[in-house]
């Protein structure tokens, strides 16, 4: 077996109408005067793979490195994923300069039936990186639903009326299962935890059009087979303290069947070591702050992939430091 280290890759940009320039303030070399919507930071996906920048896989795209490493990258919980040839993950940083459309993504069982075999559904998550005063995002329905009326709603660009619309700031998260409905709003920069799919079903779009002059595509019938109607007036969630000492605080943000994301918040510089036992892929990421694990820099925001048979690891945190921790479950 090859020699496993901290892994860290090129991004690949995504230019959307609702994108801008903000991602150039987190450190991403962005082409002038387009819209970037999103960096894809650490991906296998057909739609955009990142390549490996560091050490001996140097210029791998990382569905090589899948299918050279296997187990000893995603896991033995991920052995699915190694017959299937699909990383589990993928881990965007979105700018939200205009409102997305109104969306939802499907589940596995749905994806796979409508979308192709080898596709996921998507459950999601979001950290907040930087909000504007005032900025929102849409997160299921203000009032109960069905969904012949929503079907209505949505011919007569009636929908905004039942949107539950929650203000957001930096620092929050939001947990997103499949068949959320959902928005980010203007305004919002964060990063994006999710399963490896690109699949979105749009359900309304403001009524804008592109750089042509066209609407863009919606998928009604999709979406309403796979929207959950029971999600009615829900608010953001809080994190759950893990642990707390004089060193650091750790919490929990989100626990789904696919992958957890843990919040490490450093109070003083230090090292905190950890152990990759062959279970799980780990995906760490630096939100705030400096860290360094083996000569590799991690400022804000930046991303590395921690392979499943690494074993131990140790990075050296600077005080104020933010981190994410990624891990299937």
């Amino acid at each position: 077996m090859s020699e496993l280290y901290p892994l860290f890759f090129e991004p690949v940009l995504k230019h959307y109408i609702w994108g801008g320039q903000n991602l150039e303030n987190i450190g991403r070399v962005l082409p002038d005067n387009q819209k970037v919507a999103e960096s894809w930071e650490i991906s296998s996906h057909f739609d955009g793979m990142t390549t490996v920048r560091n050490g001996q896989f140097a210029g791998k795209k990382l569905p090589e490195l899948l299918n050279l490493l296997g187990k000893d990258l995603v896991g033995s919980r991920n052995v699915w994923a190694v017959k299937r040839g699909i990383f589990p993950l993928m881990v965007k940083l979105l700018d939200a300069e205009e409102r997305l459309s109104i969306q939802v993504h499907p589940d596995d069982s749905y994806a796979q039936e409508h979308e192709g075999q080898n596709e996921l559904g998507k459950a999601e998550m979001w950290v907040i990186l930087n909000a504007k005063p005032g900025a929102a995002i849409i997160y299921g329905f203000s009032k109960e639903i069905n969904p012949e009326k929503f079907r209505e709603a949505i011919k007569t660009g009636s929908v905004e009326s039942y949107l539950n619309v929650l203000p957001v700031k930096t620092g929050d998260h939001i947990c997103v299962p499949p068949g959320t409905l959902h928005a980010i709003l203007e305004g919002v920069l964060l990063a994006e935890i999710q399963q490896n799919s690109n699949t979105t079903y749009r359900v309304y779009d403001w009524g804008r059009t592109d750089d042509q002059g066209k609407a863009r595509t919606l998928h009604v019938d999709k979406a309403l087979d796979v929207i959950n109607f029971q999600q009615v007036n829900e608010s953001l969630s809080l994190p759950e303290v893990i642990e707390k000492d004089s060193h650091y605080l750790q919490e929990s943000l989100c626990h789904n069947p696919y992958f957890s994301v843990e919040r490490f918040s450093f109070k003083q510089t230090s090292e905190y070591s950890g152990r990759c036992n062959g279970s799980t892929l780990e995906i760490w990421g630096v939100l705030q702050g400096c860290a360094v694990i083996n000569g590799e820099i991690m400022d804000s925001v930046s991303f590395c992939l921690l392979p499943a048979s690494l074993g131990e690891f140790c990075f050296k945190v600077k005080s104020g430091t933010q981190m994410l921790r990624v891990y299937t479950s």
